[in-house]
């Protein structure tokens, strides 16, 4: 896992973040409080946000980051980054569940990048394949 702080962010990283930070804004979390946010650049360099969507029937709730990821199949294209921005877990940096993990490792495979950020802007990065190291790759 690579940590990064606000000048390590790429330009093409900061658009990225940007839009997650501005769908965390929109989250609907009446039960948790807890907003978070996402969004995925695409193969195609579009950018598609996500919001964590909860449902007083926790199975109905949605991460930000499978809103993000779905989205990207509804445009015709691939994720290939996927930022995260949400409150610190137990004080540490919040990377996707493992259900989020797992759609976008077949919706884009092993190599794509996970960027988490905290309220603070700090981050860190690790790919799909460094945080699920055992998931049934597709080839």
């Amino acid at each position: 896992m690579t940590h990064r702080d606000h000048n390590d962010i790429t330009s093409l990283d900061a658009d990225l973040i940007d839009v997650a930070r501005n769908a965390r804004e929109r989250a609907y979390v009446p039960y948790s409080k807890f907003r978070m946010g996402a969004a995925v650049r695409t193969n195609e360099d579009e950018i598609v946000p996500g919001a964590l969507i909860e449902n007083v029937s926790l199975g109905l709730a949605m991460c930000a980051e499978r809103v993000a990821l779905f989205g990207t199949v509804t445009t015709g294209h691939r994720p290939v980054r996927l930022a995260l921005v949400a409150p610190r877990t137990d004080g540490e940096l919040t990377f996707p569940c493992g259900a989020c993990l797992q759609v976008a490792l077949e919706l884009g495979g092993p190599d794509v990048e996970v960027i988490a950020v905290d309220t603070d802007g700090e981050s860190a990065t690790a790919t799909v394949g460094d945080l699920l190291p055992r998931g049934p790759h597709r080839t």
